[in-house]
């Protein structure tokens, strides 16, 4: 465990004015996101579209870090340089997906869920090592509902997620690999933003303590967490000053202050709604930096613009670098929607 170089890593992901891009999206979902682009998800097209986002010149400037696929980080770009390796050299720290998807626990509702992955774990780690990769990612699901008069999630829901974070986060720092947990509490539901919030405190404080029992240090690890919001068919959609302000509580009341960071998720936002969330959050203030750890909120248009025809190579390029400049003011608090609009 060379704390000296997880010190640097984890610093260097929550920089100012940067944040993680997430292109770590497996061939299934990545097929359902070309489908809708018309493009087929094969190996080469998947290899393809990860370079445009890689090479967008300048996005070294608010990307700090690129969470890959497996698949992913074991490719080159079109120069033959591996990604990692292309990634490293343009100052974004390469981080690899770990995790193996989630399954249905055994006697609980189908809607509860653990993420698999621990087995072979030290293993993996320390080739992901030597191909380059400086940080990590695991995600748990957490589901806010009713099944059969049970409220979900139940706490074996919760308590083995934490555990299993707190396994992968410990195996990544013995290989000298910062840990991005991320406990994500669903959006999909009727849920109100109140239940968010206090599911969202429940989860965490059971993760921390997780983190705790297997000895991992909180000065080493960087958390992607979910905002608290309503959920998408709730009646009652929070608006952008509540989300921030419940959110940050949360994370106060749970969130050990030697934590070097906090990245986002947006979780199925929209692309707005993610950008203006992290700004308020960052205009009231927090003990930790606060910044975006985004797939789809910083792809979307760049996907739709590029859909696979090479003609639109640039002008893909130039939509994602739209999104990743909104998104770093947005991680200092100097984002607005008329700066949006006259930048795009």
């Amino acid at each position: 465990m060379d704390t000296t170089l997880l010190s640097k890593t984890a610093a260097a992901m929550v920089a100012k004015g940067k944040g993680v891009l997430a292109a770590d999206e497996s061939a299934g979902t990545c097929e359902k996101r070309f489908q809708s682009v018309n493009v087929d998800c094969t190996e080469e097209n998947r290899r393809t579209y990860r370079g445009l986002l890689f090479t967008t010149p300048g996005v070294n400037q608010q990307i700090s870090g690129v969470i890959l696929h497996d698949e992913t980080l074991r490719q080159s770009g079109n120069d033959g340089a591996t990604f990692p390796a292309y990634l490293a050299k343009n100052g974004m720290i390469p981080g690899i997906k770990v995790d193996k998807g989630v399954v249905n626990i055994p006697m609980l509702p189908a809607a509860e869920k653990v993420t698999e992955g621990l087995d072979g774990l030290d293993k993996r780690m320390a080739e992901y090592f030597k191909l380059g990769a400086r940080f990590a990612k695991w995600r748990a699901v957490i589901t806010i509902g009713e099944f059969n008069s049970i409220v979900l999630p139940s706490h074996t829901c919760i308590y083995a997620n934490a555990h299993a974070l707190a396994r992968y986060a410990a195996s990544c720092q013995a290989a000298s690999i910062v840990p991005m947990i991320e406990p994500e509490v669903l959006l999909d539901g009727s849920h109100t933003i109140e239940r968010c919030e206090e599911v969202t405190e429940v989860t965490l404080r059971a993760t921390f303590a997780a983190l705790a029992a297997y000895n991992v240090s909180t000065e080493h690890t960087i958390l992607k967490a979910s905002m608290v919001v309503s959920g998408n068919t709730c009646s009652r959609q929070a608006g952008v000053d509540e989300v921030a302000e419940r959110t940050l509580r949360v994370l106060k009341r749970t969130v050990p202050a030697s934590l070097p960071g906090v990245v986002f998720l947006s979780g199925g936002q929209t692309d707005l709604a993610a950008t203006a969330h992290l700004d308020a959050m960052n205009r009231i203030g927090a003990p930790w930096p606060l910044t975006f750890s985004y797939s789809r909120a910083l792809q979307n248009t760049a996907l739709k613009t590029w859909s696979g025809n090479p003609a639109n190579y640039a002008a893909a390029q130039k939509a994602f670098a739209h999104r990743a400049r909104m998104n770093g003011l947005a991680a200092q608090g100097k984002w607005n929607r008329e700066l949006e609009k006259s930048a795009a």
